[in-house]
């Protein structure tokens, strides 16, 4: 194996080894969670931007990433007895989009205390104040979310289904371009994690006027984002071909190289809710909590 073979761009160009096949499962890893999509970053920023500190994102990012890697162990090892042909599908991606955005929604909505909250055997219905105080974002959520948001595809999953499991030659050792390509993701969403929560940490609010913007924003942007997703799924299981429309953009990296569905969630409806979320819960703590701001 010669690390002047590693081809991120088009792997299948080396004649892979197993060797190689597994260093690039987990530098592509790497660069997915880099490069913004719609499997990772508006789940890992909300919970990330939820924990208000530098720890607290590193835990979400982590969390969310390990579950990530599990699944992805999963499917690469189904991709070596050819098992995983219906995950490239459109249907199937736009299925996971209603999964994973009704998912979001809930967690916001637990949250921001909306509607009725659950115990093990009974729920009670909230008086006024106590919907005004967001929630404690729940801790094992990024892992739920992390196995959910995995069962999506694009460029990256079906490099690892289609090109590197297969370069195993074993059934034993299919797993492990999956799990190379998690364990890369998950270091680059640790660290981004960090950054979010870091972010939150040092805007210019103290003591609960920190912890109810962070609260609220991820509240607020993980129900309206969870809207989003589960629109542009039905949307795309009415018309399949609404996964087809991209625009090239000269780029030679996967997720970025054309601008699609995904990308195009992200950015043209996810960062503005966040920006919209984070201006209102910053202008309700300022008033809430002024000698705090």
């Amino acid at each position: 194996m010669a690390i002047a073979d590693l081809n991120l761009w088009d792997p299948g160009l080396a004649g892979l080894g197993v060797g190689l096949a597994l260093v690039t499962a987990f530098f592509l890893g790497m660069v997915h969670g880099i490069t913004p999509d719609e499997h990772t970053w508006p789940i890992t920023f909300n919970y990330a931007i939820g924990s208000y500190s530098v720890r607290g994102g590193f835990r979400a990012g982590l969390l969310f990433s390990l579950a990530f890697t599990l699944q992805r162990a999963i499917a690469s090892e189904l991709a070596y007895f050819a098992m995983s042909d219906f995950l490239s599908g459109a249907r199937w991606n736009f299925t996971v989009y209603i999964v994973v955005g009704a998912v979001m929604a809930a967690s916001g909505l637990f949250i921001l205390r909306k509607g009725r909250v659950p115990h093990l055997f009974h729920s009670h219905a909230l008086d006024h104040e106590a919907r005004d105080e967001p929630a404690a974002l729940p801790r094992y959520m990024p892992i739920v979310h992390g196995f959910l948001a995995g069962w999506g595809t694009g460029a990256f999953a079906i490099i690892v289904y289609t090109v590197l499991a297969p370069a195993m030659h074993h059934a034993y050792l299919a797993f492990l371009p999956g799990l190379l390509f998690g364990l890369g993701t998950t270091v680059t969403q640790m660290l981004l994690g960090s950054l979010f929560g870091g972010w939150m940490a040092r805007r210019k609010l103290d003591g609960r006027a920190r912890v109810y913007v962070a609260r609220k924003m991820a509240g607020r942007t993980l129900s309206g984002g969870g809207a989003a997703f589960m629109l542009v799924g039905a949307l795309g299981l009415m018309d399949p071909g609404l996964a087809s429309l991209s625009w090239a953009t000269g780029l030679r990296v996967h997720n970025l190289a054309h601008l699609g569905v995904g990308l195009m969630l992200v950015v043209i409806l996810l960062v503005p809710i966040a920006g919209y979320a984070f201006w209102k819960s910053v202008r309700e703590a300022r008033q809430r909590f002024p000698a705090a701001s």
